[in-house]
């Protein structure tokens, strides 16, 4: 409220400065060649009162209702109207100067208030000038409020990008815990030794979720150490029916990924993928060479069991690899002799987006 007030104050001010400013500015050039101070007082006195009207007029009243609003046939009529009148108001002015000050003695009046063009120049040199700036004011603050009104707009995209990103991982939670807890439940059942391992393995997938999947990125070294145990659990599920190769470049720890993207890939190779001759077989290489990442998985499959790309995990992932990294990725499917393949190729890794 102070603040406001402190604002109104110094537009006040502002607005006093101005007209004392072209008082003196009126009074200075209506006493050129005069040597009788009284009568160019007097003069720019009255005249000012007509300056400020005609100004704060056309500022306030002609400018936003039809030159802003581009009525502009309207604004030109309504500023010949005001042409018109104040040009007589300042002929009433001149003589009544001319009559109660001089007593119609012209020959002591300056010179330069004898001249009407000259005196209508002033004046409305004065409203142009003030015009001018409120019209720059006024731009000014529409570039403001559309600026504003841009960043309002991206902040909510951005917004509705990170809602939508993270339903996409809770959407991934459930999926990949079901399958696990599937596993831990049908070795429970068992008695199973292997129970414990299990459980910790599960244990150390679930701190990954929980406290790093919020986070915009993750170490690549730890996502593929969360793959491996995923694989681990998977193993001990399959058991003699599960061949795996898992090749992967030697990793930085400062290479960094979304949380929980690959992942996903490994899921539903377990999840729909066939066992062919025996084995469930899956082939899975990760590359990142120059700040790229190339990952490529396979897995047999019986081509009459419904296509891979209908899983939640990849309609899922490809939804996150749009939101994080744009234009910066290519993923491909292939299905060929029993086995279905998917290649990611992310070609900027520090393209990742924060939300």
């Amino acid at each position: 409220m102070k603040r406001m007030l402190a604002g109104k104050m110094r537009i006040i001010l502002l607005h006093i400065l101005l007209w004392i400013a072209v008082w003196f500015f009126f009074i200075y050039f209506f006493n050129y060649n005069s040597q009788n101070i009284t009568f160019p007082v007097y003069f720019a006195s009255l005249l000012l009162p007509l300056t400020m009207a005609l100004t704060y007029f056309v500022v306030n009243f002609l400018i936003p209702n039809y030159l802003i609003s581009k009525r502009y046939w309207q604004f030109v009529l309504y500023s010949f109207y005001t042409l018109v009148a104040s040009s007589y108001l300042i002929v009433i002015i001149i003589y009544g100067c001319l009559i109660f000050l001089l007593s119609l003695d012209i020959s002591i009046m300056p010179p330069m208030s004898k001249n009407f063009v000259f005196i209508l120049i002033m004046v409305y040199l004065v409203v142009g000038l003030v015009s001018f700036i409120s019209i720059l004011n006024l731009n000014f603050k529409t570039v403001s409020r559309n600026k504003e009104l841009q960043n309002k707009i991206l902040e909510t995209q951005l917004q509705l990008k990170e809602q939508e990103l993270h339903y996409l991982k809770r959407q991934i939670h459930p999926h990949f815990l079901f399958n696990t807890l599937n596993t831990i439940y049908g070795f429970a059942l068992k008695q199973s030794k292997q129970t414990p391992d299990i459980i910790l393995k599960l244990s150390n997938l679930l701190d990954y979720i929980l406290y790093q999947i919020n986070k915009p990125r993750v170490s690549l070294k730890e996502e593929v150490l969360h793959i491996k145990e995923y694989i681990d659990l998977e193993k001990i599920r399959f058991q003699d029916t599960l061949k795996v190769v898992f090749k992967a470049d030697e990793i930085n720890d400062d290479i960094q990924v979304a949380p929980m993207l690959l992942i996903p890939f490994v899921e539903n190779a377990f999840k729909h993928g066939n066992i062919i001759d025996g084995f469930l077989s899956i082939e899975i290489s990760i590359k990142v060479p120059d700040n790229s990442l190339d990952f490529n998985i396979r897995n047999t499959f019986n081509k009459e069991t419904p296509n891979q790309k209908s899983g939640i995990g990849l309609e899922n992932i490809k939804k996150r690899l749009d939101l994080n990294y744009s234009d910066h990725y290519q993923l491909a499917y292939d299905s060929k002799d029993n086995w279905y393949s998917v290649k990611l190729l992310i070609s900027n890794l520090n393209a990742i987006k924060d939300v």
